[in-house]
């Protein structure tokens, strides 16, 4: 894999003493996206600031694009688009004119077509003269979207992007992501929604307590640490698992009327065959027998607690 944005031992300790980031190192190829997922305090938002070149390192380093982010900062930012959590837009101005300008920090020449064309990837298009302190904040997310996209960036930033915003909005953002993957552009986003990350993502990067536990596909995450049910539907009533099947450790549904056995994906012996087997032993009927597989959510629980 070629490696367009690179971390190495990237550290961060903040004048408080506080470490944000502790050693992280990652690669990121160009047009993958990467879902960063972790608690809050994880670390998650200091990562995307330091390789934006927004809050300095305390040691290792970051390339984008073979650009240096400390020694050739102009070069790099112009590179980088960056959508943040917060919202901080211009009051008075109206939504054409933000973008503009926007674009014209990053040294473009004033586009209006490619301006045009990204409000309407992001359904604003009919709100370009309108103030922005008149926006609904969903509407001012996309307007925050659309800047950092003025530029025309090879590597875009998203923090929290579809926080705290309506459901349209939130599959706009996944389509629009989707479109920029096929040109060419590398998208790093941090959220909250677990659904986001399966949705879109091609690896996804677990963080916490500012250490980076993991960086895999998802189909490589699943395959590794997700864990298969057997849903077993009772013909009777059970009201307790008997002794003899403790081994199994088996949950029993609240009704009675069902069993759930888990096994882990990895084993060369499920233990499937033999429960079922002892099942019949000892006369309890089976009526239906479903499998179903841990979600990337369960996954991610599990993994946080494990490393906590």
């Amino acid at each position: 894999m070629t490696a367009f944005v690179s971390i190495k031992n990237l550290s961060k300790t903040y004048d408080n003493g506080e470490q944000a980031l502790r050693g992280v190192s990652l690669d990121i190829a160009e047009g993958e996206i990467l879902a960063l997922l972790g608690p809050n305090g994880a670390g998650k938002t200091t990562l995307i600031s330091t390789v934006c070149g927004l809050i300095a390192p305390s040691s290792g380093t970051i390339t984008v694009g073979g650009y240096d982010v400390i020694n050739d900062y102009r070069e790099c930012r112009s590179l980088i688009g960056l959508v943040p959590q917060e919202i901080a837009l211009e009051p008075f101005e109206k939504v054409f004119a933000s973008v503009s300008f926007t674009r014209g920090l990053f040294g473009k020449p004033s586009d209006p077509a490619h301006i045009e064309k990204v409000l309407r990837q992001l359904s604003i298009w009919n709100k370009k003269d309108t103030p922005l302190n008149s926006l609904s904040g969903g509407m001012k997310r996309r307007v925050l979207i659309a800047k950092a996209l003025s530029h025309e960036p090879r590597v875009l930033f998203l923090d929290e992007p579809t926080a705290g915003v309506d459901v349209e909005l939130r599959k706009d953002m996944w389509d629009l992501i989707r479109g920029l993957k096929q040109q060419g552009v590398t998208i790093i986003l941090t959220t909250h929604y677990i659904e986001e990350a399966e949705a879109i993502a091609d690896r996804i990067g677990v963080i916490n307590d500012g250490q980076l536990l993991l960086a895999e596909s998802k189909a490589t995450l699943m395959k590794r640490l997700g864990r298969k049910y057997l849903h077993i539907e009772l013909q009777s009533t059970l009201d307790a698992v008997p002794a003899e099947l403790e081994r199994y450790k088996l949950e029993r549904g609240d009704d009675g009327r069902s069993l759930r056995y888990v096994y882990d994906t990895q084993d060369d012996r499920t233990g499937i065959t033999a429960l079922l087997s002892d099942l019949n032993g000892i006369g309890i009927g089976i009526r239906d027998v479903q499998t179903y597989q841990s979600s990337l959510e369960e996954i991610f629980v599990d993994l946080v607690k494990e490393k906590s």
